[in-house]
């Protein structure tokens, strides 16, 4: 057995000794001993433990890969999501301080993507092992909402209809504001036989639509989301904030970064998560690839009471940016790119006459790079702040206000 002393975490939220040398489930300054394979101790045991460590609330915590940080205290988890974000700011050269960070409660996250296979006990469904392919039941999970969690025999019930062993279906819930809304991928093709099977399992366990390797199989009712005032109806499986409570702080933070603004553009605007709510103040321009996530985002401003225009285009935003000579159109810009981030079209940004730009990042790396665009052509950071909607997870979302004088 060896001993070794974990120094920090790493993105992944793993501790890492001199070596490197990885182990999960541990801190900075615990010693920990175990056998090490490659660069990762196997099932570290706990020498000398940190401060900051804490019992698990789940008692999946062990088995499952959806929850990292369990172990660790809140306070010692939320001081280290900040601190991500300042070094990798720092790595580009950007020194401001994080101001604040929110978090979501447990039992909040809204969206959930599980695995379901057929076994030959029955079925499993739940979430894989953290780096491994195991399949693990999560019957109390603290992680979700409690209607998806009451749900898992409606899962079971379209992996034991649709599924098979020789793969896994994903699983993607949606708890919406009408009810769960529910979309199955790599699942057995549908025939009539199916679809009548399916139909019946909507019925019994009241989802209100089922979407089926893309094709909708039955629609109880139509799932919507609030947004601000207006009424959304995602289209299957569409991206959305992973919690209410943290779309919520996103949303006042992005108000409150393009105050005053008349005009906005809205990059990468998804379903209107911003669009929509913003477009009580002021007139919005939605730019995002997906058409589907347009339309119903156009169908919720246009039965929507009360709001400013709202138009929407269907564009690649990293093969075709908007150009310094379509902002000029806008007084502010809000963007909220995925992991990649938003090169090329930060670039564009940094050239365009904006006064101010809410900035929305799920990846400190391509946000300080990003950023480090913006700060060089002019703009400051008048705030940046962490909103953590992936509690016990390693995953650290940024929301900043960039402005020009």
């Amino acid at each position: 057995m060896t001993q070794i002393e974990i120094t920090r975490l790493g993105h992944h939220g793993d501790g890492i000794a001199d070596g490197p040398i990885f182990a999960a489930k541990t801190l900075p300054g615990e010693i920990v001993e175990g056998s090490i394979t490659g660069d990762r101790m196997i099932d570290p045991r706990i020498v000398s433990p940190s401060p900051n460590r804490v019992r698990p609330p789940c008692v999946h915590f062990k088995a499952c890969g959806g929850c990292a940080l369990q172990h660790a205290s809140d306070d010692f988890v939320a001081t280290w999501k900040a601190d991500v974000v300042r070094t990798a700011l720092s790595h580009q050269g950007v020194n401001v301080p994080v101001s604040r960070i929110v978090t979501s409660p447990a039992r909040s996250r809204r969206r959930a993507v599980f695995a379901g296979r057929r076994t030959k006990k029955g079925v499993l469904v739940g979430l894989h092992g953290r780096a491994s392919g195991t399949l693990v039941a999560i019957p109390e999970c603290i992680l979700m909402t409690p209607k998806i969690m009451q749900a898992m025999p409606a899962f079971e019930a379209l992996v034991h209809a649709g599924g098979s062993r020789r793969g896994e279906m994903a699983i993607t819930v949606t708890d919406t504001d009408a009810g769960l809304d529910v979309s199955v991928i790599e699942a057995k093709p549908l025939d009539l036989d199916l679809r009548t099977e399916l139909a019946s399992v909507v019925r019994q366990y009241g989802l209100i639509r089922l979407s089926w390797n893309g094709d909708e199989v039955a629609q109880e009712t139509r799932p919507y989301l609030n947004f601000g005032r207006a009424r959304l109806v995602p289209p299957p499986g569409a991206f959305l904030q992973a919690t209410k409570h943290g779309e919520m702080a996103l949303v006042a933070l992005m108000k409150e970064a393009v105050f005053g603004a008349g005009r906005v553009v809205d990059l990468f605007s998804g379903c209107g998560t911003f669009a929509l709510p913003l477009s009580e103040v002021a007139e919005v321009h939605a730019v995002e690839s997906e058409a589907m996530m347009l339309q119903s985002l156009s169908a919720a401003w246009k039965t929507a009471p009360g709001l400013k225009v709202v138009t929407t285009q269907a564009r690649d935003l990293f093969r075709q940016p908007l150009l310094p000579d379509e902002l000029k159109r806008f007084d502010a810009a809000i963007i909220d790119p995925p992991r990649a981030g938003a090169l090329a079209q930060t670039g564009e940004l940094a050239k365009s006459n904006l006064r101010s730009i809410g900035f929305v990042s799920c990846n400190p790396v391509t946000f300080a790079r990003d950023a480090k665009i913006l700060v060089d052509s002019g703009f400051q950071i008048d705030w940046i702040k962490v909103v953590d909607q992936f509690r016990w997870s390693p995953h650290v979302e940024i929301a900043a206000r960039f402005y020009r004088t």
